[in-house]
């Protein structure tokens, strides 16, 4: 193999570059002129990465760690063997993210897959579609009328962009992707596979079957949003399905019609929001939450993974559960239900064993 890696081998830093870049304190400044190439966890770690530890149930790790330089905070610089260099920061982890994002920058946003500049011959670009400078259409991508797409962006192969979306600057859209009635801002990211903007799920059923509610709404993407693999977005029917500036969706996540998310949101993966539901801003759902239709999410509100909301979540609280509860309480009836468990096999083995083979 001609590279050992699918992006560009990062460009070394020395620790007195890493602690201004982070803010760090470096232990030992004799140290400052250290070089770091890479970022790995302690336990794959060599004399040129730089590593991190935040928690003392890794200690092991860090005993045996080959790292060259760590990231640590004060309570737990001790514990750090005297041949790595200490980096002291309040939040390691943090600054380790902050230097892997200068050395792997090339990984933060989607470029074509194609290595690809400009528009593809084999790309279809419709003669009505406004593209600006700079634009990138990778092999096989279509363009409909009236398509608007800024500059910096790149859309993937096979990617089809319905009449009339429009695009904003520094976008990715991803390899496979398909988007229809649907305006987006700018620095958006939409990974590989993404259905944006087809029909939403609403019939009236009656004595002649299934009869297909209209959905003539729109799906608008706020600034720096990005949506994982394979999620779908619906548009709206009797509103527009809307996703909040900042907002980060993981892969295979479903937003049913009408759906309002705020501002910086988190949705994880394989969680679902049913039509016409409101998450406030700052609102979190974790792994494969069920939200009901109509249902109202508040600001900076979490649901535990596999949680189930029907109805109201109000603002800044913890929840979970099915249906969901405050966090609290549903430990609570959770080991109360292991106990009367354990109780009852308990009085299943009542009668001592003499007992039993004395019949």
């Amino acid at each position: 193999m001609t590279q050992p890696g699918f992006f560009k081998q990062p460009t070394p830093m020395t620790l007195g570059e890493v602690a201004a870049l982070t803010g760090a304190e470096l232990a030992d400044p004799a140290r400052a002129s250290q070089v770091v190439s890479a970022t790995a966890t302690l336990d794959r770690a060599g004399p040129k990465d730089l590593a991190f530890f935040d928690k003392r149930k890794y200690g092991d790790e860090l005993h045996h760690s080959h790292a060259g330089a760590c990231f640590v905070s004060a309570n737990l610089q001790a514990e750090v063997p005297p041949r790595i260099a200490v980096l002291r920061v309040a939040r390691p982890y943090e600054a380790f993210v902050e230097v892997a994002r200068v050395l792997y920058a090339d990984t933060l946003r989607p470029a074509s897959t194609f290595g690809n500049e400009g528009i593809a011959e084999s790309a279809i670009v419709h003669p009505d579609a406004l593209l600006e400078d700079g634009v990138v259409i990778d092999p096989l991508a279509v363009i409909g009328p009236d398509v608007e797409v800024g500059t910096g962006t790149v859309i993937g192969a096979g990617a089809v962009i319905g009449a009339g979306v429009k695009i904003g600057r520094n976008c990715s859209i991803g390899p496979g992707c398909s988007i229809l009635h649907c305006y987006i801002g700018n620095d958006v990211i939409i990974h590989p596979g993404c259905r944006i903007g087809q029909d939403g799920y609403g019939f009236v059923s009656g004595p002649k079957g299934h009869r297909k509610v209209p959905q003539h709404g729109r799906v608008l993407i706020q600034n720096d949003v990005e949506i994982g693999a394979g999620t779908t977005v619906d548009r709206g029917a009797l509103r527009d399905t809307v996703i909040g500036e900042g907002t980060k969706i993981d892969n295979l996540v479903q937003i049913g019609h009408n759906v309002v998310i705020g501002r910086r949101c988190i949705i994880v993966s394989q969680s679902g929001v049913a039509g016409s539901s409101t998450l406030g801003d700052g609102a979190v759902l974790g792994a494969r939450v069920g939200v009901s239709d109509h249902a109202t999410i508040g600001a900076g509100s979490m649901l535990a993974a596999r949680s189930s909301v029907v109805g109201e979540v109000p603002a800044n609280v913890k929840w979970g559960g099915s249906p969901a509860k405050p966090i609290k309480q549903f430990f609570r009836e959770l080991f109360e239900v292991e106990r009367l468990g354990r109780e009852g096999l308990n009085g299943g083995k009542s009668k001592s064993p003499r007992a039993s083979e004395e019949g």
